[in-house]
């Protein structure tokens, strides 16, 4: 299983949101190019890299995303108010390995479709899931789609992943969220990563058992240093013994 290392920026700053309120940002006080740099040097292979000013419609933090990009010596997977065909080109084009899009896919389904012919196995899609439907605008709109019909429209392209989030799951109890990611991860067709389940070692043991999960992100528990990223690496790569059988 993949562990993707996580920086989300606002204001130039790395931060963590809770359920997408970008008015109440947790700012952790750490340069973000010196950050993405000592998860690359830890042993990550890829970096997932959010802006969320530029959810909001705010361009502020291109240089400092581009220069993330450019510098971090990994390949980095970047998403954040992409809107159209030309926004996703052009990021690929500038060096993202890959782009990440979730109201666009949901809003524009055959633009995200087009990419993903053009750029395939460079396209990732975020499934955001409130209450049983898909949230968009940053998960402040509540869509009539399902997630099982959100999967379904996608079932033949050629995704690299897709991100699962369980906006509903209280912080404190992942349950509820693992449930709805193993469910999810048995009907896609693309790899599923899943966001949010990644609080300590042991949730991401437990994780690397659920079929067709193939990597984690791992955010605001690197920062608060409630996971280390060295370990988490060794548990998310350890092979896995045999299953015991039940009589």
């Amino acid at each position: 299983m993949m562990i993707y290392p996580m920086i989300e920026l606002q204001n130039g700053r790395c931060v963590s949101l809770y359920r997408g309120r970008l008015e109440e940002p947790q700012i952790w006080h750490v340069d973000p190019v010196t950050k993405a740099k000592s998860f690359a040097r830890a042993g990550a292979e890829w970096l997932h890299l959010t802006d969320f000013d530029r959810v909001a419609g705010d361009t502020g933090n291109h240089d400092l995303v581009l220069e993330i990009i450019r510098s971090v010596g990994i390949p980095v997977q970047f998403g954040g108010g992409l809107r159209s065909l030309d926004a996703i080109a052009g990021w690929i084009d500038m060096g993202a390995g890959r782009v990440v899009v979730g109201t666009l896919a949901v809003t524009s389904p055959d633009i995200v479709k087009q990419a993903a012919r053009r750029y395939p196995d460079q396209i990732v899609i975020a499934l955001d899931v409130f209450q049983g439907k898909v949230m968009t605008e940053g998960w402040r709109r509540t869509s009539a789609i399902t997630p099982e019909a959100f999967l379904s429209a996608y079932e033949t392209d050629p995704l690299a992943a897709i991100i699962v989030t369980d906006i509903d799951a209280d912080v404190e109890d992942s349950d509820g969220s693992l449930a709805l990611v193993t469910r999810l991860a048995d009907i896609a067709r693309a790899p599923v990563i899943a966001r949010g389940l990644s609080r300590s070692l042991d949730d991401i043991a437990r994780l690397k058992f659920v079929p067709h999960v193939s990597g984690a992100l791992v955010g605001r528990a690197l920062f608060d240093r409630s996971v280390d990223l060295a370990e988490a690496l060794a548990v998310a790569r350890a092979v896995r013994g045999p299953m015991p059988e039940f009589i």
